[in-house]
């Protein structure tokens, strides 16, 4: 049997990974920038991380929602503590898209509701409803696109309220910053306004904070830049370092009942202990505190390649956007100078998600192999 052929591969192999380094298995080291999509948060193998989940797996690694599982209710509280939403409720899933598409279902549940508006380049996952909020018509299939679904720019509140004056909107769904979309986001008067009608409108406000949550943006969720309260926040990628594990948390005037929701894997002690090690490591280590100063650092230092035209996101979820296609650029960088970094629907951006342990010396080598890459191109 042969593997499905859909992603394109570089001929490289990991075989080792410690903090925000890839070794393969020829022994060549690489700085890694991108985090697998932002999913290690906390490094690669890190030694409370690793012990956690040895440990778990000594006990039982998984059992079904049918039981307790005090590592649930530990993970919860962890989790409400470091976000600031602790008097949401939280429901776990394994992934982004099972976020998004039990966020979805939730807000529709909620008011009887079903067209959603979301909005240009963003991206929500590749399963049924979430596929269908994603604005990439080459990923929708027509049985995705039966989805009653309106996308509007960003930055147009205009547009919003007319689409939510009809009074069928179910849900409005964004990211705290776009990822693959190419790190675009609203603006804090744009975000404020938004809470504010959906509100008017008995509209469900949806964040998506899969890709910009955990500390990645300098704050533990991007929306909290704009100082706005969301009526559901879907998380995963950096929530278990590389361990599947996904949640929405969950504003108190929803009402939970059984079967409301449900999930096979989400939520298992393995991943509880994962997600748990997360929170402890970004809590002990001070994660977020580094991200800011790491992330005030790139930015000065950005500034000696003229080459660049503009830094787009904030904290350690950026993108360094050129004035041409940057796929040969990147593929420099990873084959030859050995650094990973992220594409994007942008395709004159780099995207820079490093794990949130990432160090000014490890900057410096990336703005050194960047200044020699793009003269080696001209």
């Amino acid at each position: 049997m042969n593997l499905f052929d859909v992603y394109p591969l570089y001929n490289i192999t990991p075989v080792k990974a410690v903090d925000c380094t890839i070794t393969d298995e020829n022994g060549v080291e690489y700085l890694d920038l991108y985090s697998g999509h932002g999913v290690i948060s906390i490094g690669h193998t890190q030694p409370h991380y690793v012990a956690k989940l040895k440990e778990q797996l000594d006990h039982i690694g998984f059992y079904s929602n049918a039981i307790q599982n005090p590592l649930q209710v530990e993970l919860a509280q962890k989790l409400g503590e470091l976000s600031g939403y602790d008097d949401y409720a939280l429901f776990l899933c394994s992934s982004g898209a099972e976020a998004n598409e039990n966020a979805l279902k939730l807000a529709s549940f909620h008011n009887g509701k079903s067209r959603v508006i979301a909005f240009d380049n963003s991206f929500h996952g590749r399963t049924s409803a979430a596929v269908a909020v994603t604005d990439n018509k080459k990923i929708v299939a027509p049985i995705n696109a039966q989805q009653v679904v309106t996308f509007l720019p960003l930055n147009q509140i205009d547009l919003v309220e007319t689409e939510l004056q009809k009074g069928d909107v179910c849900t409005v769904i964004i990211e705290g910053i776009q990822g693959v979309g190419g790190l675009d986001e609203g603006t804090t008067e744009f975000f404020q306004a938004l809470e504010k009608l959906c509100k008017q409108y008995e509209a469900v406000l949806i964040l998506d904070e899969v890709q910009s949550g955990y500390g990645r943006s300098g704050k533990f969720f991007a929306h909290q830049y704009h100082n706005i309260k969301a009526d559901i926040i879907c998380l995963a990628k950096g929530m278990g370092n590389g361990f599947p594990i996904g949640g929405i948390l969950i504003a108190p005037h929803f009402k939970a009942s059984y079967g409301l929701l449900g999930t096979t894997f989400g939520g298992s002690h393995l991943a509880c202990a994962a997600g748990i090690a997360v929170l402890d490591v970004i809590k002990s280590e001070k994660l977020i505190d580094n991200v800011n100063a790491v992330s005030e650092y790139f930015m000065k230092t950005i500034q000696q390649v003229p080459e660049i035209i503009k830094v787009k996101g904030k904290g350690l979820m950026l993108g360094v956007e050129f004035d041409f296609d940057v796929s040969a650029l990147r593929k420099k960088m990873i084959v030859e100078k050995h650094i990973f970094t992220g594409s994007a629907n942008n395709k004159n951006l780099l995207r820079i998600l490093p794990p949130l342990t990432i160090t000014t010396a490890a900057i410096d080598t990336f703005i050194v192999a960047l200044k020699e890459s793009l003269a080696e191109l001209k």
